[in-house]
């Protein structure tokens, strides 16, 4: 059974669509009338303060055996800029928190404080033993609304020179969205709780990732590999601009054992690359997002650096 106000996406075969808006009790408490559930898969919080998702908790708690909430590597205290496991520390926020706690930091330190509390609702709901919280990092695959690699597939099948962030050698971390979807599952059939990283194991990098851009869209293009310093001093704004890439010491090193033991598996990231592109090349368009204009450089700009670069 699938909930959600049903203006985008296309309902799973053989599921069953309620719609309503999960901020309204009155929606929330018809949708926990329709239960029981082995277990609630939470994936659509991402623009919901914690007081809404206690509200939820609260109301499918008494119908659902267990929760899986996916949260982000962003609630953690020290992302991006320390290494991360499961035992580093949260960001400290109320469950109970609206939608202007932690609006006067940055954008992605508010979204990190937002997701802690609704962790934390879920906690506190449900308890330990009936809570599964994954944290991914970046999710990479068919039908990604952010833009980062789609950015990237069209940048590289334009051809030309290309601007490429850093080093070749920089390990990644992205996970592939089909990988992350059958880790919920397989979290939400199984009987315990737990904590889980949900992050490739970082044995590919940003080479393989932009060669593989290069090769699934004709191999018109030129990777120029550009020093970070370089870019730092062209103001080219990390994350967005040039997707993916960001030098903080802890973006991509994110401890991710634990879901591997837990049976997370990784598909190579050529394939992401290519399932990606067939997706693009087929017409396929993602559910629109603002988050999908911040990225990718301007062509101007990216020459001019390069220009500057070469001389």
């Amino acid at each position: 059974m699938t909930f959600s106000r049903g203006r985008s996406g296309t309902l799973p075969a053989g599921a069953e669509a309620v719609h309503g808006d999960r901020t309204s009790p009155r929606d929330l408490a018809r949708l926990a009338d329709s239960g029981t559930w082995d277990a609630v898969i939470d994936t659509s919080s991402a623009d919901f303060a914690p007081r809404h998702v206690l509200t939820a908790a609260r109301a499918l708690e008494p119908v659902a055996r267990r929760y899986v909430y996916v949260s982000t590597v962003n609630a953690y205290a020290g992302w991006p800029r320390e290494p991360l496991t499961e035992s580093s520390p949260v960001l400290d926020v109320p469950a109970d928190a609206d939608e202007q706690y932690g609006s006067d930091a940055s954008p992605a330190a508010h979204y990190g404080m937002q997701k802690a509390g609704s962790e934390r609702a879920v906690h506190e709901t449900f308890g330990a033993a009936r809570t599964v919280l994954l944290r991914p990092g970046v999710i990479l695959g068919p039908g990604e609304y952010v833009g980062r690699l789609p950015w990237w597939l069209r940048r590289t099948r334009r051809g030309g020179t290309v601007l490429a962030p850093g080093r070749a050698e920089r390990t990644v971390q992205p996970v592939d969205v089909r990988d992350a979807a059958g880790f919920a599952l397989d979290r939400a059939a199984d009987r315990t709780g737990g904590t889980y990283n949900v992050v490739a194991p970082g044995r590919e990098t940003m080479g393989d990732l932009l060669t593989a851009c290069l090769d699934v869209t004709g191999g018109r293009g030129r990777l120029r590999w550009v020093p970070d310093e370089v870019l730092i001093e062209h103001g080219v704004r990390q994350w967005t601009e040039l997707p993916l890439w960001r030098t903080a010491a802890g973006v991509w090193a994110v401890e991710g054992t634990r879901a591997r033991d837990a049976g997370l598996r990784c598909r190579p990231i050529g394939e992401t690359v290519a399932a990606t592109w067939a997706w693009l090349h087929s017409g396929g368009t993602a559910v629109a997002h603002p988050r999908a204009a911040e990225h990718g450089i301007a062509p101007g700009k990216e020459a001019a650096i390069l220009a500057a670069f070469d001389d």
